[in-house]
């Protein structure tokens, strides 16, 4: 069942519409995705792939994927294909509209000798740490370049020069002349070109200057036909260096810049930065460790593209910065996957029971339903026999008032089975309940009449002689505390982020679960991870719990 539901008139969709009606940019939709290919995508990036290429179809209008690979060094295939498999996940696709930044790395060539011609760009050969110190502060400020006021001539000279590889990384930068007592610290004379001796993805070693992400995000934008330009509000401060561009360049098109909030989750971090610290350090397995932010971690931990979308129509799209409760995202995924994941019994702890008055070589085979509200997706078959396997916290030998479980002389039903009673326990040299005895009542068969007879408590089992066995990895959020900022990771990681059980066991048909998400009765649900996964031997993760254990938790941090 799809969860989903047609997005609300959020501001961004009003101007478009409004743009639309008047015919603004002939009447045209254009928005485009521009990921840096330097990391993987996580799920502040989705909220930008649902708002560009679902507004772009809601018009009517296209939607570029493009690459904004202007840092060579930093950015790699790997990236440029994981971002692709992210976005056709999500559900969207850009057919024949794959671009680059550097597909016009020849064109801002043209456009930066342009500035140099007309007096609005110049060489400067200060040091990185000298333009900062020049730069001033959001108090005083900058102070011109000595270079500054080089000729035209010789600007064009250095810069060809650069080009040739003459200068060495870090000797000398293409800057824009614009005010360097600029309250906005974007316009101080920024960096338009820098020196970069590595090969690049796509142009190899044709290129050692490589244009900054302002001047050739901008700029592709234009030169591309975008008619609305979709980012988050950290670019807002930018948006005056973009109007420059425009207003000082022969580019054929004026995108419209338009900025909302970014999507920020508590116990999550949303730097790219400091996921790749994540993985660098080794706090985690990798970028798509199930632990993880990233649209591919989600994807292997079993999450669901609708849930995704769910999520961020939820969100909602706004200009003012908040965190939203993972518990959100939780519940999006839980709505979802209870509707279409089909239900089995799992026993992660297991604990053997012994039936005693069952016939030792017997075994039968009970139906149970596949969901319970979903009569089409039919039932199965599980093994019964002699001796069962339950969870081990389904028993306790002195237990509270009010447990309905498995107890010395209590009584439960068994899912889709008998009723058994607790008989005896047999213990080991340290005093441990290794094995429970018990008798069973034939008459109480479920699907056979035997409902009449109710007990308070219904646990999940396995037989014991038919089970299959997997590793389990029961995931938890990978930061402790609800604002996490990265600083110091030790003091921020949830030490209990992964649990393994390494022996759980499982129905026999989830020996080979294929790509299906199941909820393991009373234990959550859970997805065969496609990466560690082998025939036969599966690893499951859990994908989210039955029941958000955290809110409690993320109400408290909200509180204060």
């Amino acid at each position: 069942m799809n969860t989903e539901t047609t997005p609300g008139p959020d501001f961004i969709r009003q101007i478009v519409a409004s743009d639309v009606a008047a015919g603004k940019h002939g009447g045209r939709v254009q928005t485009r995705f521009p990921p840096e290919p330097n990391g993987y995508l996580h799920i502040g990036h989705a909220k930008a792939i649902c708002l560009d290429f679902g507004i772009a179809e809601e018009f009517g209008g296209k939607c570029y994927l493009r690459f904004d690979d202007t840092n060579p060094g930093k950015e790699g295939v790997e990236f440029v294909e994981a971002i692709k498999r992210d976005v056709h996940w999500l559900g969207f696709d850009w057919e024949e509209r794959l671009t680059h930044a550097s597909d016009y790395f020849a064109r801002l060539d043209e456009l930066a000798i342009h500035l140099i011609e007309n007096g609005k760009a110049y060489v400067d050969h200060l040091t990185p740490e000298e333009i900062r110190e020049y730069r001033g502060t959001l108090k005083e400020p900058g102070r011109n370049s000595p270079y500054r006021d080089r000729s035209v001539a010789e600007n064009l000279e250095l810069y060809a020069a650069m080009k040739r590889g003459r200068f060495a990384e870090g000797e000398c930068v293409l800057r824009a002349r614009i005010d360097m007592a600029s309250p906005n610290m974007n316009l101080r004379d920024p960096t338009l070109y820098r020196i970069r001796k590595v090969a690049h993805q796509r142009t190899g070693e044709e290129w050692c200057i490589y244009p900054m992400y302002d001047f050739a995000h901008t700029l592709s934008d234009a030169l591309e036909g975008t008619t609305h330009s979709l980012c988050s509000l950290e670019f807002e401060d930018h948006r005056p260096l973009y109007d420059w561009f425009l207003d000082n360049l022969p580019v054929p098109h004026r995108p419209q810049q338009i900025e909302f909030s970014r999507l920020n989750l508590m116990f999550t971090q949303m730097s790219k930065r400091r996921l790749k610290q994540l993985v660098d350090e080794r706090w985690v397995e990798s970028w798509d460790d199930p632990r993880m932010p990233t649209l591919a971690a989600f994807r292997r931990r079993g999450y669901t593209p609708e849930s995704i979308r769910d999520f961020i129509r939820r969100a909602g799209v706004t200009k003012k910065e908040n965190v939203i409760e993972l518990g959100l995202l939780e519940n999006c995924i839980r709505e979802d996957l209870n509707e279409r994941a089909s239900r089995r019994f799992a026993v992660l702890r297991p604990l053997k029971v012994v039936i005693d008055n069952y016939p030792e070589d017997a075994e039968e085979w009970l139906e149970a339903a596949n969901h319970p509200n979903r009569p089409e997706l039919g039932s199965r078959q599980v093994p019964f026999s002699r001796e069962i396997l339950i969870e081990r916290e389904d028993f306790m030998e002195d237990p509270p008032k009010k447990f309905h479980r498995l107890k010395p002389g209590g009584e439960v039903r068994l899912r889709y089975g008998y009723i058994v009673k607790c008989e005896s326990v047999v213990k080991d040299a340290a005093g441990n309940v290794v094995e429970v005895r018990c008798s069973y009542d034939p008459a109480t068969r479920s699907g056979a009449g035997g409902e009449a007879r109710k007990v308070k408590g219904t646990i999940h089992w396995l037989s014991a002689r038919h089970a299959a066995r997997a590793e389990v990895r029961l995931y938890d959020r990978l930061f402790a505390v609800p604002y996490p900022t990265g600083e110091d990771l030790r003091e921020e990681i949830n030490p209990a982020s992964l649990e393994i059980v390494e022996d759980a066991a499982i129905e026999p048909a989830l020996a080979d679960p294929g790509d299906e998400r199941f909820q393991f009765e009373r234990l959550g649900y859970f997805y065969a991870d496609p990466a560690l996964s082998k025939p036969g031997r599966p690893v499951f993760n859990r994908t989210v719990t039955l029941r958000d254990s955290w809110a409690r938790i993320e109400q408290q941090a909200l509180s204060g």
